[in-house]
């Protein structure tokens, strides 16, 4: 896909037509002209110059010129009948000359996570290949972001390293864009599509390129989120470390983390945090124990659909259950799609990986579709509506609690 976008950009900067001075070739009288017009590309000679050919046999042939190429090759396109086609291919200077053929894009995928929390039935993501964005801005506490990538609207000016040893916001690790695109990534017919289509983006880079941090640097992105809290409407945190929840916003416990998520949430910032990945309850990880974010366990689903049965992709687990290294437990708020996960990926990339840090955006990005529509819903508010809109439908297994959390479906948002 985007080596056809930069085919086109090659093409498209060798279109000067240049000097104007033409030595045309020594051409036979002009044949008779069928009516039956169609596109060609004439390919001339490399030690031709396409400059000078291209208008010189179009005025003497009667056709109109279309591009004309002079770096990948000598030549250029235009619309003819076959006889005039014909007769120009006998000409010394040209090489050949051929019809023209469509071409396209590779058509945009669904990701299976996308298929299975039905943001493709929501009438406010409205999936359909038309780029409309949702008008909500989220904010990716993470690696940072591809902040050029195709597949995201990234709100640059909203862009915020807290990670030491990092000059900006940009990602060169991978799995803060992953999130992005899962989020948010553009439905425009190319590439992957996200749960809140073109939502604008605010990378705050707080762990390194390598994948780490401290809390310290989770907390500058907080207080930063929480700065712009009149803009930003939803977090996510596909992050996590030990730790636990005293029920007193860290006041009790000195957890520096959680009172900042506190003060971020009662400013009306509804965040979304990854359960965690170590199979044990998510009790014993933070933020995943805060009682003010909605904590979010991962489902192993590989092909979108209910129901079970599908063979494993990229990782060994069973189709339409409890992901085998999900934490689960009391914490737990709602479970999404986690396992083989398609979205955005640095340096203008893609890839699928897995975790609850894939299952958190799902929610992070239905968030921001209820919010587009009830922009007064508190983050209170947010959860109940993601819960009671859950449903049932999947294949609960023992994860360690015997709670069959509801699964994320946005279908009536």
């Amino acid at each position: 896909m985007r080596r056809l976008a930069a085919a086109t950009l090659a093409i498209t900067t060798v279109l000067d037509l240049g000097a104007t001075a033409v030595t045309a070739d020594a051409a036979p009288t002009s044949p008779s002209v069928s009516t039956a017009s169609a596109p060609y590309i004439v390919v001339l000679n490399d030690t031709a110059d396409a400059r000078a050919l291209a208008p010189a046999q179009a005025s003497r042939f009667g056709f109109d010129v279309g591009h004309v190429y002079t770096a990948a090759l000598q030549g250029y396109s235009a619309t003819m009948t076959p006889a005039v086609a014909e007769a120009l291919e006998a000409l010394p200077a040209v090489r050949w000359v051929q019809q023209d053929r469509a071409v396209s894009t590779d058509a945009q995928t669904t990701p299976t996570g996308i298929n299975r929390a039905n943001a493709d039935a929501s009438p406010t993501a409205a999936i359909n290949g038309v780029d409309q964005r949702v008008n909500v801005d989220v904010a990716v506490i993470d690696t940072g972001a591809d902040l050029t990538h195709p597949e995201l609207n990234i709100y640059s000016a909203g862009a915020k390293n807290c990670s030491v040893g990092a000059i900006n916001a940009n990602d060169l690790n991978g799995h803060g864009t992953h999130v992005s695109g899962t989020i948010g990534a553009i439905d425009n017919g190319n590439g992957v599509v996200g749960m809140a289509p073109g939502a604008r983006i605010w990378p705050v880079k707080v762990l390194t390129d390598a994948g780490s941090g401290l809390n310290s640097d989770v907390i500058c992105g907080i207080d930063y989120v929480t700065a712009h809290a009149s803009q930003i409407e939803v977090a996510n945190m596909s992050l996590g470390g030990a730790g636990s929840d005293d029920g007193n916003c860290g006041n009790t416990n000195q957890d520096a983390m959680h009172k900042a998520i506190c003060r971020s949430v009662a400013a009306g910032i509804t965040y979304a945090v990854a359960a965690g990945n170590d199979s044990e309850d998510a009790s014993n990880s933070t933020p995943a124990a805060y009682d003010e974010v909605i904590t979010v366990s991962a489902l192993s689903d590989f092909n979108g659909l209910p129901g079970g049965g599908a063979p494993s992709t990229c990782r060994s687990d069973v189709d339409d259950t409890f992901a085998d290294y999900s934490n689960y437990g009391s914490d737990v708020d709602i479970i999404a799609p986690g396992t083989c996960i398609n979205s955005t990926w640095m340096l203008g990339g893609y890839n699928t990986i897995s975790g609850t840090s894939m299952a958190s955006p799902h929610v992070a990005g239905a968030a921001a579709l209820y919010k587009s529509t009830h922009p007064t819903a508190t983050p209170a508010a947010v959860k109940a509506a993601l819960q009671a809109a859950g449903t049932l439908d999947w294949n609960n297994t023992d994860d360690g609690d015997n709670t069959k959390e509801r699964l994320l479906d946005v279908t009536t948002y």
